[in-house]
């Protein structure tokens, strides 16, 4: 053996040990981290090592060359983008995935153990949204490949509408995707199923200062494409807040038309968790397919996403991903894998970090984290109209704040300005955004570690950078 390697594995137990002890420091300092820094440049060497160092100095040699640049983003005022933390059972779930390094297809004699987990996760998260254990799903990277699965599933959907085969012969038939405020992860999927980014036809949004689509507009442009198939995507939680489509609605619709109903739920599923809003997805079990992020409110470790799909689609589910010209993989017909109803044929065990962490907490403990970030988002809402100059733009209607400054004239400005500011102190990180025409500011709250503490230093923050 290669004698650096020989070492290493001579010297593990003290390796990972110290490894551990890097990343428990780190964690255990994250409240004090910065969130942003204003130069990720250093001096970093460009030339590949002839010689290898072994682990313990590459463990030094990162530190010395990253340390100083890693940003608390799983931290507990990170509230850019929709990105959770990592809870401690998440992050060991997380280490032993690596360690175990399985591929989870479910072959027979390969991979079934981790097939069994996986599967076992799944039901365990339909258990939690409270969904009906008719939907079938699996792992992923995010909501990109979540939707990018679900609508191709879709999109064979829509061809057998026409008697049309697109896994096999190509898009023959055209297609019509309604939808209102869809994730720009849903029109990339688009983009890369050939369906085109700028083929959806936009329902209108629904009165009142929402995002939500208006049904009865729907309805208008389902019977002026009665002749095509349709897809429709519709929204449980929007990105800029958290507008859930009415999902009752929609499913009544389908007993008067025919339609392939997704919906994106990447963080807006873990509502369920939560008596008082989980009415917001009333009608959702009757969806064709549905996306959610793990790697957003189960707070586990990127990246993590699952789909779930009715399983009266599993035919066509299988035309899409069969690994028909494979052999040696098995019969898809009759053996099951995972590689034959996803787009990954190679797949790290994403499921064990969310066994870990709702084995850990279970459902009290998610519907504690879900009201918890509620309760913070609209305590940040109040002080931001109370102390502030900001003003919000919309409700919060979960766990997302959208607010900016009410002063037209300097609002573009001021707001860069702020968002600079906010980056050299490096304590608090939220988002840029456009809601309807109006230049905004976007909170969004989905951390278990956040505290009634993080929201005061915000509202610090934003009162020292404005």
């Amino acid at each position: 053996m290669h004698n650096t390697l020989q070492n290493d594995l001579d010297n593990l137990d003290y390796l990972l040990s110290l490894t551990k002890d890097k990343a428990a420091a780190y964690l255990n300092d994250i409240n004090d981290k910065p969130v942003s820094i204003n130069n990720v440049q250093g001096t970093i060497p460009i030339n590949l090592p002839e010689n290898g160092i072994g682990l313990e100095d590459t463990i030094k040699a990162f530190y010395e060359q990253h340390q100083d640049k890693i940003l608390a983003s799983s931290g507990p005022r990170y509230w850019g983008f929709v990105t959770g933390g990592t809870t401690p059972a998440a992050i060991a779930g997380d280490w032993l995935s690596a360690v175990f390094d399985q591929n989870p297809q479910g072959l027979k004699g390969a991979g079934d153990v981790s097939a069994n987990i996986e599967l076992q996760t799944i039901n365990w998260l339909i258990q939690l949204f409270g969904l009906p254990s008719y939907f079938k799903g699996g792992f992923v990277t995010g909501a990109t490949m979540s939707n990018f699965t679900s609508l191709a599933i879709a999109r064979q959907w829509a061809g057998k509408q026409k008697g049309v085969d697109i896994a096999r012969e190509g898009i023959k038939t055209e297609i019509r995707i309604l939808t209102a405020t869809p994730h720009s992860s849903a029109i990339k999927s688009l983009a890369m199923l050939g369906l085109g980014s700028s083929n959806i036809i936009a329902i209108k949004t629904a009165d009142g200062n929402r995002e939500a689509m208006d049904t009865a507009d729907l309805e208008v442009k389902l019977l002026e494409n009665k002749d095509f198939p349709v897809i429709v995507i519709s929204s449980a939680g929007t990105v800029n807040t958290v507008d859930f489509d009415d999902m009752q609605a929609i499913s009544d619709l389908q007993k008067r038309h025919t339609f392939y109903w997704h919906i994106d739920a990447a963080f807006g599923a873990f509502a369920a968790c939560s008596e008082k809003y989980s009415h917001l997805l009333n009608g959702w079990q009757f969806a064709d397919s549905i996306t959610v992020d793990c790697h957003k409110w189960l707070n586990v470790p990127y990246d993590s996403a699952i789909y779930l799909v009715n399983e009266k689609h599993s035919a066509l589910q299988l035309q899409t991903f069969q690994n028909s010209n494979a052999p040696y993989l098995g019969d898809p017909a009759t053996d099951f894998s995972f590689l034959n109803f996803g787009p990954e044929n190679s797949r790290r065990l994403r499921a064990l970090p969310a066994w870990f962490a709702l084995q850990a907490y279970g459902r009290n403990g998610f519907g504690w984290i879900v009201e918890n970030n509620i309760v913070l988002a609209n305590q940040f809402a109040q002080l931001l109209e109370e102390k502030t100059i900001f003003k919000l733009t919309a409700p919060v209607r979960l766990n997302v704040v959208c607010f900016s400054i009410a002063d037209e004239k300097k609002r573009s400005g001021k707001l860069a300005l702020v968002l600079e500011k906010l980056k050299s102190s490096g304590k608090l990180f939220i988002s840029p955004t456009s809601y309807k025409g109006i230049p905004c500011l976007r909170a969004a709250f989905v951390n278990w570690r956040t505290t009634d503490e993080d929201i005061l230093i915000a509202i610090d923050e934003l009162i020292k950078a404005s």
